[in-house]
């Protein structure tokens, strides 16, 4: 709700006349190459009016994309209310009681085929400190994107499933079912997994070098945590 807010911190910057970078809030997906729905259409355009006013005044930037967080995402294999993530104001609903990935029943979104890209947290806070005085990264998006950590959620499956030596028991909610949950009662969050795990947002784009960079590429000492290597704590 505070993400138009930032244009008094655009304004306290402009005034300060010394601020070496600004890295707004941004996170989660591009919100420039999205095909989202309402209402995180709305949301996203919120994002893309501070990336405009900040471009306006001419403060140096760097846009992060660090795409889905696994603590959220991956400590449940998304197995969240009915399989589509709902949300309280403060919290996930997670489907079932424990807060690790299934190994009887899982729930995929569409066909599951969608490539995603999913991150531990504390990686993409050492990409973001390498980032911040990079000149490299000086006004464009940093892409936290790093191979293996690029998954569709039928693959994502099949790791966890070799994982456990079991095979799981498979319900798919179809685009059309996910599109009419959003709007009853209206759902920001599903909206955005909508657009990232059935229409595959972060991965339906090439990053070009003119408005990009991708982290791994820029910084191949950070030793990131793979999917695989996440999954790994849960078996």
């Amino acid at each position: 709700m505070q993400i138009l807010d930032q244009t008094k911190i655009i304004s306290a910057i402009k005034e300060a006349g010394n601020v070496k970078r600004f890295l707004p809030a941004e996170f989660g997906i591009d919100v420039e190459r999205t095909s989202a729905v309402e209402p995180a259409k709305s949301l996203f355009a919120g994002k893309v009016q501070i990336r405009r006013a900040i471009e306006a005044e001419g403060i140096p930037y760097t846009y992060v994309v660090s795409n889905c967080s696994a603590g959220f995402y991956l400590r449940t294999l998304l197995q969240f209310e009915s399989g589509l993530i709902s949300h309280t104001r403060d919290k996930a609903i997670i489907f079932g009681d424990k807060n690790v990935p299934p190994r009887d029943k899982v729930t995929i979104l569409g066909d599951g085929n969608a490539k995603v890209v999913i991150n531990k947290e504390e990686d993409v806070a050492a990409y973001m400190i390498k980032a911040v005085d990079d000149l490299r990264t000086l006004n464009k998006t940093l892409y936290i994107s790093p191979p293996n950590n690029i998954l569709s959620m039928n693959e994502m499956v099949t790791l966890w499933e070799k994982k456990i030596g079991k095979s799981l028991e498979k319900t798919h909610i179809s685009e059309e079912q996910i599109l009419k949950s959003i709007q009853v009662p209206i759902d920001v969050f599903k909206s955005i997994n909508h657009a990232v795990f059935v229409k595959g947002d972060q991965t339906s784009f090439t990053i070009e070098p003119w408005f990009g960079e991708e982290a791994s590429v820029l910084y191949p000492d950070v030793k990131y945590t793979s999917i695989d290597e996440y999954l790994s704590q849960f078996t």
